[in-house]
């Protein structure tokens, strides 16, 4: 009889972590997976899934144009709420088919969040439990700088459950996630202004493909401004007063910063088995 409960233990239900349990329990071993909110994480849950139902939605815009060539004369009217509350049953669909899995290859699922008591202990809310083999699989969250007035201001997580769209908003960022939600939101009639501290957007990319990007952007009514980034954020009631570094300030209704992820390892209990932590929550 094993000294442990399980072979090998997995915290986090994303993506990787479902794979690493399914399979696990698929060759036979006894498989157990923690996961503190729904099973799917950042890819279903917070990211590609549901932006690129956004992406899709945004569309529609450029086929409405497009029909008035056609006889097609009438200015349709988007419910942004509709979209929303669809976007959310594809994922439910999908969170229930990623726990199907589990399931169905014998991994237990804990709900919860999973911290290290030691190198086999995981303790799960009031209970623990032990493995051989303990994976870590807890993905990213989204980074926020530390300036005055943060609190005021919303990641790419929030940006998929507004309750009602702005008339105007600002996005801080210059890479692929930063401007897919530019795109998404200016395609729905948002008036959308792109603060990127390097010239043009997509820094690494083919300087090809980000010239013509940021025409293209302009082209259809993003305001880019490059150079510089977000100083502070100001309440001011009904609107947000940004005031930049290059001296310069601009008033909006909403702010998203889309500059990055972390490694999500706080409060892991890492500490307890000796792993040591960079500031950006990465492994030394």
């Amino acid at each position: 009889m094993s000294k442990y409960d399980y072979d090998m233990i997995t915290i986090g239900a994303g993506s990787g972590g479902v794979r690493a349990a399914r399979l696990a329990g698929g060759y036979g071993a006894r498989s157990a997976i923690i996961e503190a909110e729904r099973v799917g994480g950042t890819c279903v849950l917070r990211g590609c899934i549901p932006k690129k139902l956004l992406i899709y939605g945004a569309h529609y815009a450029d086929h409405f144009e497009d029909a008035k060539n056609y006889g097609w004369i009438s200015d349709p009217q988007h419910d942004w709420p509709t979209l929303v509350d669809n976007k959310n049953t594809e994922l439910d669909r999908l969170s229930g088919i990623y726990t199907k899995i589990l399931s169905n290859n014998d991994v237990d699922l804990h709900e919860g969040r999973g911290v290290l008591a030691d190198e086999h202990t995981v303790e799960v809310g009031e209970n623990t439990i032990t493995s051989e083999h303990i994976l870590i699989a807890v993905g990213g969250w989204p980074s926020m700088p530390d300036i005055p007035g943060i609190e005021h201001a919303i990641s790419s997580n929030e940006a998929l459950e507004l309750p009602s769209l702005p008339k105007r908003m600002v996005i801080v960022g210059g890479g692929y996630i930063a401007v897919e939600f530019a795109g998404i939101f200016a395609g729905l009639g948002v008036e959308v202004t792109n603060i990127l501290r390097a010239d043009t957007v997509l820094r690494g990319f083919d300087e090809d493909i980000r010239l013509s990007l940021d025409k293209e952007m302009n082209n259809r009514g993003i305001n880019i401004v490059s150079n510089t980034m977000v100083h502070s954020i100001a309440d001011e009631g009904a609107k947000f007063n940004l005031r930049l570094e290059n001296g310069e300030s601009l008033k909006t209704d909403l702010i998203m910063y889309a500059t990055g992820r972390y490694p999500n390892t706080a409060d892991l209990g890492l500490e307890n088995i000796g792993v040591q932590l960079k500031e950006n929550g990465s492994i030394k």
